[in-house]
């Protein structure tokens, strides 16, 4: 049998399978389901400098073959994510896993990342520009290539750790922005962040979600974000992870092909909480479907 390794920024993974962020919590309920070290690794809750109670309800509109979110990073600030989340992690998650953080500054973007790179069980940080629903920063710093580059910059001074960067789909030239931040030192790409999507209720003749609009993901997402892969990986050097729409295990290899060295799931884990876990068990019978020895030699595949 071939083998599932793959190494992302110099850290070897047992498989490219990653939960993204927002749809894994801390990891520790998951563990309560199945037996997480099967996960390459898994990108926890987006984590700000302060403390969030997230956007107003209803924050969820279901849509044909996708969901809209606006949840608003609702998370518990830095301070008690290192004190409380993750030593709760450690008691069921013997690798590195990896740090997702937003801002609404430049310094709060440092802060976060300065903070969380000096925990021992954190190890990479995924730098998300691109939120597409919370006002004031979040997805303005991803759409713009200069702004972007200046949150790398800045997080780059303050960490050791590999910071791989979360860019917006909500942009009409992707490779310009991940060129910048690979300028501007950063050490991956991570790409599509949800798209801006919108519901209205017929009956009540307004928009589903409070915040009117928020981010459209699911398996309607998907060829964009294979697309976007593909033209980053043309743009850049550094290593890329896929994510976007990817619901079963021939979704990562062509997903891989396109240019990502490891692949994200993220809405089938609400669909589903063992979502990651049967695309992983489902890989090997895949591989050997398309004739593919080693996960590791197909990134970028298709070009």
């Amino acid at each position: 049998m071939g083998s599932l390794k793959v190494k992302l920024c110099g850290i070897e993974l047992d498989n490219p399978v990653i939960p993204a962020s927002g749809t894994f919590g801390f990891g520790y309920e998951f563990a309560e389901i199945y037996d997480i070290n099967k996960l390459g690794t898994f990108s926890f809750k987006g984590t700000t400098k302060d403390p969030r109670f997230g956007n107003p309800t209803p924050r969820i509109a279901e849509c044909t073959s996708g969901m809209i979110n606006a949840v608003g990073l609702q998370n518990p600030g830095v301070e008690k994510v290192i004190a409380e989340e993750l030593p709760k992690l450690k008691k069921c998650f013997n690798k590195k896993v990896m740090a997702n953080v937003s801002g609404f500054s430049v310094e709060d973007y440092a802060y976060t990342c300065e903070k969380l790179d000096r925990e021992e069980q954190v190890g990479w940080l995924e730098v998300n520009v691109s939120c597409p629903n919370v006002h004031g920063g979040g997805m303005s710093f991803g759409t713009n290539p200069e702004a972007a580059a200046e949150v790398v910059s800045a997080v780059k001074k303050v960490t050791t750790k590999p910071v791989i960067v979360k860019l917006s789909p909500n942009v009409t030239d992707i490779a310009s922005v991940a060129k910048a931040c690979e300028d501007a030192g950063a050490d991956g790409i991570s790409l599509i962040n949800t798209m801006l999507g919108m519901r209205i209720d017929l009956k009540t003749k307004k928009p589903v979600i409070a915040n009117k609009m928020g981010g459209f993901s699911g398996p309607a997402i998907f060829p964009v974000a294979v697309r976007m892969v593909y033209q980053v990986y043309e743009a850049v050097k550094i290593p890329i992870v896929g994510m976007g729409g990817v619901a079963g295990a021939e979704d990562v290899i062509e997903m891989m092909l396109a240019g990502a060295t490891a692949v994200e799931v993220g809405a089938a884990n609400l669909i589903s909480p063992t979502a990651c876990l049967d695309i992983i068990n489902d890989l090997p019978r895949v591989m050997k479907k398309y004739g593919i020895e080693n996960l590791s030699d197909i990134t970028g595949g298709a070009h």
